[in-house]
């Protein structure tokens, strides 16, 4: 990977990812470790020219690059870094309003994949049905107490990235799994 982290603030960039398809591609290829259009396009069922162009998009504004190997227009893509972060705090109107539609676009595109896995799971073996699931609860924190607790979540998160580019660490008997997280508050009445 390029950098290990980005933080974006960047408006313009952020509106690239306004769309369910990048979403689908940028996780595509955290789990491949890298693709070309075409298996972009076997995966998400878009046409290779949809794909090359939203892969192109997402890497004007860097948030993939090139792999090594590939030839012509089999060239294969790879994220740009491990973690892309935003946030509209501390942005003007402008770039709020784009970081809002990229997360909307984000969870556009993981609530329906968490949706289709679940109706999926059915033929699953039974040790997988056992071990997936959704878990929610509704209890009262600080802000500290959020922080501290996301920060606990991503460490457990994190213990595994390491898998994800080298399949060599992958033990047998591992599948890629969607560890997806949220953290929301209710809005204060006061």
């Amino acid at each position: 990977m390029v950098d290990e982290k980005r933080d974006i603030t960047d408006p313009k960039a952020l509106r690239a990812l306004a769309h369910p398809l990048r979403w689908q591609l940028l996780d595509f290829l955290s789990r491949e470790g890298s693709a070309t259009a075409t298996q972009c396009a076997q995966e998400s069922g878009e046409s290779v020219a949809s794909c090359s162009y939203h892969l192109n998009m997402l890497a004007k504004y860097d948030y993939v690059v090139q792999a090594e190997g590939g030839k012509g227009r089999e060239k294969p893509w790879r994220l740009a870094r491990q973690t892309t972060r935003f946030t509209d705090v501390g942005l003007d109107t402008e770039g709020a309003v784009a970081a809002n539609a990229a997360s909307g676009a984000f969870l556009e595109y993981t609530l329906n994949q968490i949706r289709e896995r679940h109706l999926a799971v059915t033929g699953a073996p039974a040790e997988w049905r056992n071990a997936l699931g959704v878990d929610n609860t509704n209890d009262f924190l600080t802000v500290e107490e959020v922080i501290a607790f996301r920060e606990e979540v991503r460490a457990l998160m994190d213990r595994y990235r390491g898998r994800r580019e080298d399949p060599a660490a992958r033990p047998d008997g591992a599948r890629s799994v969607n560890l997806f997280f949220s953290t929301t508050v209710a809005p204060d009445k006061s």
